[in-house]
């Protein structure tokens, strides 16, 4: 399903830059990965000068996540609700997933999902919990089951959508049974630290940075990079290169794989892998 590119002012009037990524994974027995992110920023100008620069950059910002969205589309096939902050994707082996970050409140983003679902052919089960700072709703669809979770935590709204494909992946890759995992990776050049209920874990710089590109990656990074967790809602704490710590609140399910990738800014790219 393609994602809308019309104007949306929601979308389009909060932020002035983007930093966007994606990889591409092949493997010789025909696997193929693809791990999509992007981060928005504002610009905050405070003299004229300043001002100009920022319309000039939030024209390019708007272009740009344009065309970053529909190839977003294109390849990962779910839709994303207008003004994201931070998202990423996955298309792998085993699961089609989208995380998603907006300001949007979580009624309107209910909204927009049910709505764009039911166009793809997916098909709510019964038992959906819709509350004012949360919803979790099963889905049936051709393609196996899927699962949409939305919480509401620090003036935004966080969806995580997710399409789970037939296959098994290997036994490393897995977390024990009925827990969630958390696995841990640095892409920037600068040392981590990442700090998940109340257990610390020094990241090198580049440490584990390809542990989303094939559940291979992900199971040779060592013990100390991956967290096996009970469902429920943890506090995770990012440091790089001493700078301030950020924290924030992460939900895992039971038989979840998630990746946690430091990214530069001190942003923490949650990428859901099985």
């Amino acid at each position: 399903m393609a994602i809308p590119v019309t104007s949306d002012p929601a979308r389009d009037s909060s932020t002035d830059t983007i930093q966007a990524g994606w990889s591409h994974t092949s493997r010789s027995n025909g696997d193929v990965a693809d791990i999509w992110w992007a981060v928005r920023d504002r610009c905050s100008p405070d003299y004229l000068g300043e001002r100009l620069l920022c319309d000039a950059l939030r024209m390019l910002a708007r272009a740009a996540s344009r065309t970053f969205e529909s190839k977003m589309s294109a390849d990962v096939g779910l839709p994303l609700p207008g003004g994201w902050s931070l998202m990423t994707a996955n298309n792998s082996p085993f699961i089609r997933s989208a995380h998603v970050e907006t300001p949007l409140d979580l009624k309107t983003v209910l909204g927009f999902y049910r709505a764009a679902l039911a166009n793809s052919g997916w098909t709510e089960t019964d038992g959906a919990v819709v509350e004012a700072d949360r919803a979790v709703i099963a889905f049936t669809t051709s393609d196996g089951p899927a699962s949409l979770r939305l919480t509401r935590q620090d003036g935004k709204t966080i969806a995580d959508l997710s399409l789970r494909k037939r296959r098994v992946a290997t036994a490393e890759f897995l977390p024990k049974p009925e827990q969630g995992r958390l696995m841990l990776g640095n892409k920037t050049d600068d040392a981590a630290v990442v700090t998940v209920n109340e257990r610390t874990i020094k990241l090198a710089a580049h440490a584990g940075e390809n542990l989303a590109n094939s559940d291979n990656a992900a199971g040779e990074l060592p013990d100390s990079q991956k967290i096996d967790l009970p469902p429920g809602k943890y506090k995770v704490t990012l440091t790089v290169d001493g700078s301030m710590a950020r924290s924030r609140e992460f939900e895992v399910a039971a038989n979840e794989t998630w990746g946690l990738l430091v990214e530069t800014n001190g942003v923490l790219l949650p990428v859901h892998l099985y």
